[in-house]
């Protein structure tokens, strides 16, 4: 039996986590997927309850699940410098946890909505992209400090990896391209940096061992530009921490909405799975939030962590028919659809599938 952890967190999180679990239950009959779900606390909730971000109770959950659906977490009632203790620090401490090490974050126009991206359709059309950011170096985790110099104050903060951090996300990237449309692009700025070359010269030892694969090296800047010239052109982008945060960020905006994207973190233990949306206080409670991000994690999860491509693929084809007959939630309705709230949305999937 499969043992699935579900942290619900904050806001929308709730609602859109709900939904998801509903679609995955539909799933159970007709593609044999087996599970127990347990319930714990993350975030804002798990501080209101228990003074903790990520209490023990949901420690211990976690790390003896075989994967883990997470909603959103953070709201304003937590927010302030003030604050000695946030939300954010239970994702930070999940992640470190579970010893995730590779973000993968897919970025695919539906057909349906092209209109809703602010790229020009014909820019947009038929892209379909997975990048993989690695998560436990590089700047954001390197030595950082204050110092003197001239007299003046000076920061600095450090890029560092090993080549192990590199090798192992590459490694998950050529794997993952293999099941797609095997062609991997690694982003580096080799051209500056010494971590950068470290990084391409181990994507080229690597690359040897997936001659199936096509490989091309693009700068950092080049890509940034590429993503809005001719992101078609990408089928898994793979790339350090810092670049892989602003890279994905400026990808989702190719797709209608946040909300329909979803996101997976893999590592040495159980795999974590989440919509790349936020908490979004300002709708929460009130049926408005778009639930197809959290629903396809639980497809990415199936695919992943069940090992169930059948199922995985029917819940995305379950998405695509409910997008299809013109149901649109708030954050992607058009004039001419039908708009529709978050329970309403997740029930049209259920009844594709």
């Amino acid at each position: 039996m499969f043992k699935l952890a579900v942290l619900p967190g904050d806001g929308i999180g709730q609602e859109v986590t709900e939904q998801a679990l509903k679609v995955l239950a539909a799933t159970r009959e007709k593609y044999g997927v087996a599970y127990a779900v347990s319930t714990g606390l993350i975030g804002g909730s798990a501080i209101d309850a228990t003074g903790d971000p990520l209490p023990q109770e949901t420690r211990e959950l976690v790390t003896q699940s075989d994967a883990v659906l997470m909603g959103a977490v953070g709201g304003p009632q937590w927010d302030g410098s003030e604050k000695k203790v946030r939300p954010e620090q239970g994702l930070l401490g999940i992640r470190k946890l579970l010893r995730l090490y590779a973000n993968l974050r897919p970025v695919k126009c539906w057909p349906q909505l092209l209109e809703q991206s602010p790229f020009k359709s014909e820019k947009i059309a038929g892209v379909d992209l997975l990048i993989v950011r690695e998560l436990t170096g590089g700047a954001y985790f390197g030595a950082r400090g204050l110092k003197e110099r001239g007299g003046e104050p000076c920061t600095y903060d450090t890029i560092e990896y090993s080549a192990a951090e590199i090798r192992r996300i590459v490694k998950a990237a050529f794997e993952l391209a293999g099941e797609r449309r095997q062609k991997v692009t690694s982003v580096d700025k080799a051209n500056v940096l010494d971590t950068s070359r470290l990084w391409r010269k181990i994507v080229m030892e690597e690359a040897a061992a997936y001659p199936e694969v096509a490989l091309n090296h693009l700068y950092v800047d080049n890509c940034a530009m590429q993503l809005c010239l001719n992101p078609a052109q990408f089928d898994v982008l793979v790339t350090e921490n810092m670049f892989g945060d602003i890279l994905s960020d400026q990808a989702s905006v190719l797709g209608a909405s946040l909300g329909m994207l979803p996101s997976a973190s893999i590592g040495e233990g159980p795999a974590l799975y989440e919509p790349a949306h936020g908490s979004a206080p300002d709708i929460a409670g009130q049926d408005k939030a778009n639930p197809l991000a959290a629903i396809l994690s639980v497809a990415m999860m199936l695919r992943i962590s069940f090992h169930n491509t059948e199922a995985a693929t029917a819940v995305e084809r379950a998405v695509e028919a409910a997008l299809h007959q013109g149901l649109r939630t708030g954050d992607i309705w058009t004039a001419g659809n039908t708009c529709v709230g978050t329970k309403a949305m997740a029930e049209a999937v259920i009844k594709e599938l």
